[in-house]
């Protein structure tokens, strides 16, 4: 889990908000407790990055409908739903529509903990990974017509000579061209050039 992430504990329950904030809090974890989804929902302006952990079933506004509004909104933290036997259709409905797990009632410490290292860790490196590729397409849209023509062509694998040929113009020109993308696009190699453009444009 990165520094400065916290997990914001949905429960309507203020016994069950207390003991879970206190495990969590002994753990190393920065919390935040929401006696309702309404109310988190009204505290997202202040909302620091982290993970979110909510009780499926609660008054004026469950677990899945929360989630939805998230979504509405472009919310994009990690979902972790807590459920009792009963509502495990519901927190099923929940992971279909985008929650990462959910917890049956009653679970131990350590199966709450661990879900929760989880699906920090993993959308840690899933944010990461957009802004990785947010930065490639922003190289990418920055490189010259002609420039984006000789990257196809290495991307296709075509020798300088061939790229060349089909754009009509030397080869020394296309070597100019290769290394000013390369430039713009900081990449160390063809191959890592090649993985920066699968990166963001996956091929057919």
């Amino acid at each position: 889990m990165t520094p400065e992430a916290v997990i914001h504990l949905i429960d309507d329950d203020e016994g069950v908000r207390h003991a879970v904030a206190f495990l969590l809090t002994a753990s190393g974890f920065a919390v935040r407790t929401y006696d309702s989804g309404i109310a988190f929902l009204d505290a997202l302006p202040t909302v620091q990055p982290g993970c979110i952990v909510t009780d499926v079933r609660m008054p004026g506004m469950d677990g899945l409908a929360l989630q939805r509004e998230l979504k509405t909104r472009g919310v994009g933290l990690p979902v972790i739903v807590i459920t009792g036997h009963g509502d495990v259709p519901l927190a099923v409905a929940a992971m279909k529509a985008g929650a990462v797990d959910f917890i049956e009632k009653p679970f131990a410490d350590d199966t709450l903990l661990s879900a929760i290292r989880v699906a920090t860790s993993r959308h840690a490196r899933d944010a990461r990974r957009e802004e990785e590729a947010a930065a490639i397409e922003t190289r990418l849209a920055r490189l010259t017509q002609r420039e984006r023509e000789v990257l196809d062509g290495l991307i296709a694998g075509l020798p300088n000579k061939t790229i060349a040929y089909d754009l009509k113009i030397s080869p020394r020109t296309v070597e100019v061209h290769r290394a000013n993308l390369m430039t713009r696009m900081s990449a160390n190699s063809v191959a890592d050039l090649v993985r920066m453009v699968f990166a963001v444009r996956p091929a057919d």
